[in-house]
């Protein structure tokens, strides 16, 4: 039996409206659901239809309003209208008439044609496609029909039920809550797997309802409905794979949220801080035999608890090396843990055998001390108890003689090693720093010996030494006295020469300071006469009327961006500063004031070097022009006129490298202050110019840039973002990789920023940075220390409900420069709401900057020239 209906030509579907009284009853919005469900049955795309409509028993009037009906309603293309005609004579007739009247109108929405017989529609359908009440042999059962389409519907409706109850659980894992309880995320697993059971249970329940309803429909047709059943089984299927795909990776980031929390826990229950804390508490000042045993037997105590809890640590070290291989998601987390275990081992390892080694290096001290001490009081006792009148006779002295070397020969071994031992035992422990100050000593001497060439006094040598009258003090036993005389020799000669040669120093520094003074003079005045050279050989020629046509009219009116504000900086060097420095020639220590007094003079440079990328675009675009080798020529210049703007930014560098110089020959003199703090605002004037430069590369801000005060650094660090105070979501559980952020400092606000890759060719590479976060500094504070890391330090924000944790990328020195602008930041921040309370104004001081130089000014030279200008 056939569970669908017929086909025409084009297998265009055939649609019978059979006999119905009740037609015109149906209301037209049920019509046209009919018929809009009947035509997104068939799959096909364009399929084409024909309706069949059966007015055998009915009238022209019924005819006439089932067609337009149908016309109203019927949404599908319409290929063919077959109308069966009254088969009474008179029904017959009137509607012969009427559609003879009534055609055009109908043929104008859908091609109808009346048929006479049911033998007619043979010409349109062949027989097999027509039931029997046409005179067809096509076996269809309509009742079967709707009880199969209505399993169809059923089982689509069910699996659209399954979709939305996978979405809503997904949703529901993707938005679980993950709280820091090792039970509660046990409860979550359970439960969220009993869910996805229960959920596979109805998926299989489906698919299989799915699979017996296509047997049942492959066993009876082969139709368009197997196709459709086999796509819902599809789409089912294919819903089940991502189903068990989110839900495994649902289950695998909990399982791993769970041995995180379980790998913490067993982190924070060592002791391994405790056990610093007691070898810190363990003081290396003993000084009796009795306190260096009790020392030793506390340190034992310690060393065995200390290698119990290392037994452990290094068990959770293999544990966390063990998930980071099974790719756990917190790998960066776990992997600083084990650092930080295997750090705290080593240190506890060392400090503890370098106190053991101490405390042993000690106690052998004391006891040959006390060797000693007894030894010495023996033989005090030996030769208080040993007769002077015995030693008047040979025998007598001979006697005493060999008690003396056979006491002598019973000596401790630290002491019977002679002097010469001692003296290379006194080598070894010389210190480098002790041995440069001799090496110092050794230049100055030479230095002193080649100018200073004193008259030596040279005493007679006796030919034969007095006699000692006593065998105490024969040339045999007065051998380590002789030493130490001649040790207290050379100390006194030491003392004597000391003197002369401290002030052969002190001439030796003065010289090198009024030198490098010196330098910085006659370098200002090079550098004031080149200023004026290129103001006056190529901006003045600029009016030159002669020189006119050699230059594009464009580039006059910009050589205010080709040459900036160097008429400003030449007028301020050329009157104001080069007078400043030679008025120190002859006190080199008054040139730190003389940079401090002048220090917000120097922010023109600032506007400057903002200004050099403009016009290094401005002289590539014009460097072939006739008029500046015109120039070139007239001023017999090697070198053209882009090195010579580079002397502003050459001679900003030039300067901190020479207050450098000043101040390695100015310790502890006078203006030695003034020099640091010169150093200090040249660094940091250094640093603002090049923070502004990368200024000028941000974009995506919305607002003023400019309200949030000037830029105080900037760098570029890895930066870690979580929310302390609310739970952790599944789906940040993904930042445990850092995001590399550019970091503005201004002194209004913080801006996060992303370094975006640097566009352009050559010399025309710029780097641009793009806007991400803006944190206001009233509400912003600092943790300098994330513990067990060094280089990383937090930035909360609003009460830590946003944590920034913030690693550099190489040295310290990064980390200390930004830390200590934000703190100097905040201050200002907080001092300035406080002091608007009462009404007063104020200004900071720089001493926090000078602190900072202070801090860094032993690191090496190479680490602070990176702080240069951007060129």
């Amino acid at each position: 039996m056939q569970d669908f209906g017929g086909r025409g030509e084009d297998s265009s579907v055939i649609v019978t409206l059979p006999e119905c009284s009740a037609f015109s009853d149906i209301p037209d919005e049920a019509l046209t659901k009919v018929f809009t469900y009947l035509t997104v049955i068939p799959r096909q795309p364009g399929v084409k239809f024909i309706i069949i409509l059966d007015r055998r028993l009915d009238t022209w009037a019924s005819i006439k309003t089932a067609l337009a009906r149908i016309a109203a309603s019927f949404p599908g293309n319409l290929h063919l209208v077959l109308v069966l005609r009254p088969t009474s004579f008179f029904h017959r007739t009137v509607t012969d008439i009427g559609f003879r009247f009534s055609q055009e109108d109908f043929m104008l929405k859908m091609p109808v044609v009346l048929l006479s017989s049911v033998t007619d529609l043979l010409r349109y359908i062949d027989e097999n496609q027509l039931t029997s009440e046409f005179g067809g042999t096509l076996d269809y059962c309509h009742s079967d029909w709707i009880v199969l389409r209505t399993a169809i519907e059923s089982f689509a409706v069910t699996v659209k039920d399954i979709a939305q109850m996978l979405q809503a659980f997904g949703t529901e894992l993707a938005e679980t809550e993950l709280l820091d309880d090792g039970k509660t995320i046990e409860y979550l697993l359970e439960s969220h797997t009993d869910k996805y059971n229960k959920l596979k249970e109805a998926i299989r329940s489906v698919s299989k309802e799915g699979r017996h309803l296509l047997s049942s429909l492959d066993s009876t047709s082969k139709g368009d409905d197997p196709q459709w059943d086999v796509k819902l089984l599809g789409q089912l299927r294919d819903m089940e794979a991502a189903f068990d795909g989110f839900f495994e990776k649902h289950h695998l980031k909990l399982h791993q949220y769970l041995q995180l929390l379980r790998y913490e826990k067993s982190f924070q229950e060592l002791c391994l801080d405790h056990l610093l804390a007691q070898e810190r508490e363990l003081h290396t000042s003993v000084n009796t035999l009795p306190q260096t045993e009790q020392a030793l037997k506390k340190l034992d105590g310690l060393e065995s608890n200390a290698k119990e809890v290392m037994a452990r640590a290094q068990i959770i070290i293999l544990h966390g090396h063990q998930l980071s291989a099974g790719h756990h998601y917190a790998m960066a987390l776990i992997m600083q843990r084990c650092n930080e275990l295997r750090h705290h081992c080593d240190t506890l390892s060392v400090a503890l055998k370098t106190k053991q080694s101490l405390f042993l290096q000690t106690h052998q001290l004391l006891l040959s001390l006390g060797l000693a001490q007894t030894w010495c009081d023996d033989g005090a006792y030996l030769l208080a108890n040993q007769l002077v009148d015995k030693f008047q006779s040979k025998e007598g002295a001979q006697a005493a003689l060999k008690d003396i070397e056979k006491f002598l020969e019973e000596a401790p071994s630290m002491l019977s090693s002679g002097v010469d031992v001692l003296m290379i035992e006194y080598e070894a422990v010389i210190t480098p720093h002790l041995q440069m100050i001799q090496n110092r000593q050794t230049s100055l001497r030479k230095l002193a010996d080649k100018h200073v060439r004193p008259v030596q006094l040279v005493a007679p040598r006796p030919e034969n030494p007095p006699r000692s009258k006593s065998p105490l003090f024969s040339p045999k036993h007065g051998t380590v006295h002789t030493q130490i005389l001649y040790i207290n020799a050379i100390s006194s000669l030491k003392n004597k020469n000391r003197h002369r040669y401290g002030d052969l120093a002190d001439l030796f520094i003065s010289m090198r300071s009024n030198h490098v003074m010196r330098e910085l003079i006659e370098t200002e005045r090079i550098y004031v006469e080149e200023l004026l050279c290129v103001l006056l050989g190529y901006r003045a020629e600029m009016d030159n009327a002669e020189l006119s046509g050699l230059l594009p009219p464009i580039l006059r009116s910009k050589r205010d961006i080709l040459f900036g504000n160097m008429p400003e900086i030449y007028n301020f060097h050329s009157r104001v500063f080069l007078q400043d420095l030679e008025g120190c020639l002859e006190a080199p220590e008054g040139v730190g004031a003389c940079f401090l007094q002048r220090k917000e003079c120097f922010q023109m440079y600032e506007w400057y070097c903002q200004n050099k990328l403009r016009s290094e675009a401005l002289w590539r675009q014009f460097c072939d022009c006739d008029f500046f080798q015109e120039c070139q020529k007239k001023l017999e210049h090697k070198l053209g006129l882009d090195s010579y703007l580079l002397k502003p930014i050459q001679r900003l560098t030039k300067y901190q490298l020479l207050l450098k110089e000043l101040l390695k020959y100015s310790a502890d003199s006078e203006g030695t202050s003034d020099l640091q703090g010169a150093l200090t605002a040249m660094l940091d004037l250094l640093k603002s110019v090049n923070d502004s430069m990368h200024q000028i590369s941000i974009t995506g801000y919305e607002g003023d840039i400019c309200e949030l005060g000037r830029v105080l650094m900037q760098g570029s660090f890895s930066v870690w973002i979580s929310h302390k105070k609310g739970p952790t979501r599944m789906k940040e559980l993904a930042r445990f990789k850092p995001m590399q952020r550019h970091l503005f400092l201004y002194e209004k606000a913080l801006l996060l920023c992303k370094r975006r890759e640097e566009h352009g060719e050559g010399a025309d590479k710029t780097p641009s940075y793009s806007f991400k976060h803006c944190l206001k500094m009233t509400a912003v504070g600092i943790t300098e220390n994330v513990k067990g890391d060094g280089k990383k330090f937090e930035i909360w924000y609003s009460g830590r409900e946003e944590v920034y944790v913030v690693q550099v990328r190489s040295t310290n020195i990064e980390r200390i420069f930004f830390l200590k602008g934000m703190k100097l930041k905040n201050l200002k921040i907080r001092d300035g709401q406080n002091l608007k309370r009462v009404g007063v104004r104020t200004t900071l001081t720089g001493i926090q900057l000078i602190q900072l130089t202070d801090e860094i000014k032993g690191s090496k030279n190479k680490q602070l020239e990176k702080y240069t200008v951007y060129t």
